[in-house]
């Protein structure tokens, strides 16, 4: 059995030092103390744990307080809940809860301390026989009351009671941790969520759910594999499309264009960065690439299927699937435009495309290196055909070179530089402001130096 908090302090001292004190307290007044969800399965997947969650048992919420109180700075906000947050570090405590749904959705509970529950019936209470594990801080005793440990080394996801049904954020929770874990989901699992519906469910609570799929997953295509047997998917309308759009066998021998996108994100998975916005923004566009596919979709008269024109047909429904997710326009934004020109590394170099035409595109998209790792994906997305990689490499190096691979040109020439030239400000400098940038993204100039022998062979005229 490991010792989660020898692990926890390799990754964070501070957090497993206040937890040992905690248990230590607890202990001493007749209590236990245990570690409780993610970390502890973590832990049990050989995973370090960083953020520790504590369950607190066999004293009353006076008597803790009071007992923590002497060593740490509490925050209390949270203590209608029976939440405790440690001031300083990543360890919330909490009493045993008793919950009782009252109305609609994840927020529908009414939510009771009771410290006389025992960890057996707390532990009812959670998702995932996997996250119901307890950990005894001062002893090491594992309490697995729902089978959670057997589950882990057979990785299946399964419930812990029929209650799972009382919240239905929970379906989209599987859904990620089946991404990020690469479990398999449990029969009886997919048979109740297939009863669920997500009545209720705030925007940002599913929004953070998608965002682990999306930022976390190992295999995302596990989780929304999940997502279509749970007969979920009809409530993403820009998703469920897909499924009933079909594609070209010749080009497309992986399947529809549902299919096609799941081995594209799969493929993305491995091109994130590690920076949350940028993996974000690319992992977004690859989900969304192809959802102009259904409404341009056709069958030609030699058999063919094309989607002519489905890159700027994408736009629309792209805003309408991240709506759902997150109020965040000015992330709409920023994915749009990768998904109106994910083909673009490709018929750039076919066409040889010239610098002028890069740079342009750069001012259109902005971010041309999320571009190539949409397009690498979307390539990538067509099993068992192999990657067209030289393509890629071109569109690559041609950015690089024009460095413009993270951001469109700075303009070399900004109006205080024309107003050394005598130009007064308003609206004719604001033109010839524009003007100049139009040459600089023509080629013109492309340096300090360059743009003012521009400047004084335009003003010598």
């Amino acid at each position: 059995m490991p010792d989660i908090l020898a692990m926890a302090r390799a990754k964070s001292p501070a957090n497993a030092e206040c937890a040992f004190r905690i248990g230590q307290l607890i202990h001493q007044a007749g209590g236990r103390a245990f570690l409780v969800g993610g970390g502890v399965r973590d832990a049990m997947r050989g995973v370090p744990p960083v953020d520790l969650d504590m369950e607190l048992y066999g004293l009353s919420a006076e008597q803790i307080i009071e007992l923590l109180s002497r060593e740490f700075t509490l925050n209390l906000v949270g203590m209608s809940f029976g939440v405790i947050k440690i001031s300083g570090v990543d360890v919330d405590v909490s009493l045993p809860r008793r919950e009782n749904k009252t109305g609609r959705g994840h927020r529908g509970f009414l939510i009771t301390p009771d410290s006389e529950l025992s960890p057996q019936d707390a532990s009812a209470r959670r998702d995932f026989t996997v996250n119901a594990m307890m950990w005894d801080v001062f002893s090491g005793e594992l309490l697995d009351f729902h089978g959670g440990m057997n589950d882990l080394q057979n990785g299946i996801l399964r419930h812990v009671s029929p209650a799972f049904v009382e919240d239905p954020l929970r379906v989209l929770r599987g859904m990620q941790f089946l991404a990020r874990f690469n479990f398999s989901p449990a029969p009886e699992l997919i048979e109740l969520c297939q009863s669920m519906t997500p009545e209720g469910l705030a925007v940002e609570r599913v929004g953070a759910e998608w965002e682990k799929l999306l930022l976390q997953g190992l295999k995302p295509s596990a989780g929304l594999d999940f997502l279509e047997q749970c007969n979920w998917l009809d409530y993403y309308p820009e998703l469920a499309a897909l499924n009933r759009c079909p594609q070209y066998p010749k080009w497309h021998p992986e399947g529809n264009v549902w299919r096609h996108t799941l081995h594209c994100l799969d493929a993305a998975a491995e091109l994130r960065t590690g920076k949350r916005e940028d993996d974000r923004i690319m992992m977004l566009a690859v989900l969304c690439h192809d959802l102009g596919k259904p409404a341009t979709t056709v069958f030609e008269q030699d058999g063919r299927i094309t989607s002519r024109g489905h890159e700027e047909a994408g736009a629309d429904p792209t805003r309408a699937f991240i709506a759902r997710l997150w109020r965040d326009a000015k992330l709409a934004d920023q994915v749009v435009p990768l998904v109106e020109n994910h083909l673009k590394p490709y018929s750039f170099f076919s066409q040889k495309a010239s610098d002028k035409a890069i740079r342009r595109l750069a001012l259109k998209v902005k971010r041309l290196d999320l571009l190539l790792a949409v397009a690498q994906s979307d390539s990538a997305g067509r099993p068992p055909t192999p990657v067209d990689m030289p393509p890629l490499e071109w569109f690559r190096h041609k950015i690089e070179e024009l460095k413009v691979a993270d951001a469109a040109p700075e303009p070399l020439i900004k109006g205080r530089h024309l107003i050394a030239f005598g130009m007064k400000p308003g609206r004719e400098l604001g033109e010839m402001v524009h003007r100049c940038y139009e040459a600089q993204l023509d080629g013109e100039f492309d340096s300090p130096e360059s743009a003012n022998a521009y400047l004084h062979k335009l003003f010598s005229k």
